[in-house]
């Protein structure tokens, strides 16, 4: 009997054909769907009616223009778990920090400008709370410290990373041993000797010195067993260069930020010190997101050698490579950001890298009295660079653009440098930042 013939057959036929020409059409859109959000996404920001990060707008139906809600029911009772549930000490207070808008800067600029606010993690106060607990955590899975052994954590640092190793190893039943330069906030290491760790700190010698800070504490923890003969052991942390540190980047700042924009962002500026920060982030929004249409810029401070890495492929001239030079290695007030040499923590990432932009302690002075005066926001040195170059870097966008950056620490660790340095400047009788762009210095574009 032809097919024909049979009313029936021929209708649950054609109905069956219809099934299959929908699921194989909902296939071949389902790659290209993430893309078009994006653009639909950019339109409204541009439009300015898209709600901020964070807000729960709802999008409407298709069929019925009422408001429909996805839900992640799974993903969302895993998030009420993590911030409603009791969390194990003082390492349950580490990530998770708000992703906040600086309204005067997106004001200013016509794109928004979001900071996530890492001075919020609760152990150290800074991002490097997340670098240290990863640090030793794999340093205890290898066996490398055991709790309340007497094992000692040694680090060379310029202040953020020590805090955050000296209060986890307190936490965690181990000593700190902190060497850093004597040219650093005395405030940084005050706090670390309330902590209990003991500092050393030592004269600005460049990397090719064995006196040099992280030099220092390496051979402190190759010599601690010797020395001590008790059984314990000496850990160097090694913060420069342990991949511990790019990942723990890798593993949450980065898929935090990536959350809290919904996905929605045009670029992601960032100092580095170490590199981990914007290795981590970087490799996170490109690789494993694979948002290549998001723009990884670096914000150096004056001095440091890695703008003309990124920009020009050459890290210093000649006549001012480390070992040749008397004065300090990086020339700047700013602390936490900028160095002249390649840690395999900046190396895991600097191809992702796509700008650099070199910000001048001026323009930091002027950026953390801004963020003072019109948001109530009080930054240290490394948070006003990356701040100046979030600006610089939103004004190379379309309007409607949104950029992420970092705020790092509180302005309460550099009263006796950075913020002593601004006070002078109000003495001048300037005393009030009017024009964000004539303060920096920065073409006002659109």
């Amino acid at each position: 009997m032809a097919l024909s013939d049979h009313p029936r057959a021929y209708g649950t036929a054609a109905l069956a054909l219809a099934f299959t020409a929908g699921i194989l059409l909902t296939l071949g859109f389902k790659d290209s769907y993430p893309d078009l959000e994006r653009r639909y996404q950019r339109k409204r920001r541009s439009r300015g009616t898209l709600p901020a990060p964070g807000d729960d707008s709802h999008r409407g139906s298709l069929f019925w223009g009422s408001p429909v809600k996805l839900e992640d029911h799974e993903s969302a009772s895993a998030h009420v778990a993590a911030h409603d549930s009791p969390g194990e000490g003082i390492e349950a207070c580490i990530g998770n920090t708000p992703l906040i808008k600086i309204r005067s800067l997106s004001e200013a600029t016509g794109r928004t400008i979001l900071a996530k606010a890492e001075f919020l993690n609760g152990a150290g106060n800074s991002p490097k709370d997340r670098v240290a607990l990863n640090m030793i955590r794999e340093a205890e899975a290898q066996g490398l410290l055991v709790p309340h052994r007497g094992d000692t954590i040694y680090e060379g640092t310029v202040g953020s990373t020590g805090i955050s190793l000296a209060t986890l190893a307190r936490a965690k039943g181990y000593r700190a041993h902190i060497c850093m330069p004597d040219d650093m906030a005395m405030e940084k290491s005050d706090l670390l000797l309330q902590l209990g760790a003991t500092v050393e700190r030592v004269t600005v010698a460049p990397i090719t010195s064995p006196n040099h800070f992280v030099n220092l504490a390496r051979r402190h923890a190759a010599e601690h067993s010797e020395k001590h003969r008790d059984g314990s052991q000496g850990f160097f942390a090694n913060q420069f260069e342990s991949e511990a540190n790019w990942q723990a980047h890798l593993k949450s700042t980065g898929p935090e930020i990536w959350r809290q924009t919904n996905g929605e962002l045009d670029a992601f500026v960032a100092g580095a010190g170490t590199g981990g920060t914007m290795s981590g982030v970087a490799k996170y929004l490109k690789e494993e997101q694979k948002l290549s249409t998001v723009k990884i810029v670096l914000a150096d401070p004056q001095g440091s050698g890695l703008y003309n890495k990124v920009r020009h492929g050459v890290m210093y001239s000649p006549t001012e490579r480390e070992g040749t030079r008397r004065r300090q290695q990086v020339d700047t007030m700013v602390e936490g950001i900028g160095i002249t040499r390649l840690t395999q923590n900046f190396e895991a990432g600097r191809e992702l890298i796509d700008d650099a932009v070199r910000v001048t302690d001026e323009q930091a002075f002027y950026m953390a009295r801004w963020l003072v005066e019109h948001d109530g926001i009080f930054v240290g040195s490394s948070s006003s660079v990356n701040c100046v170059a979030a600006v610089a870097t939103a004004m190379t966008l379309p309007p409607g653009s949104q950029v992420v950056t970092i705020l790092c620490d509180s302005g309460s660790r550099h009263l006796s440098k950075f913020w002593k340095h601004i006070k002078e400047m109000d003495h001048t009788g300037d005393n009030e930042a009017s024009d964000l762009f004539s303060e920096l210095g920065i073409p006002k574009t659109t």
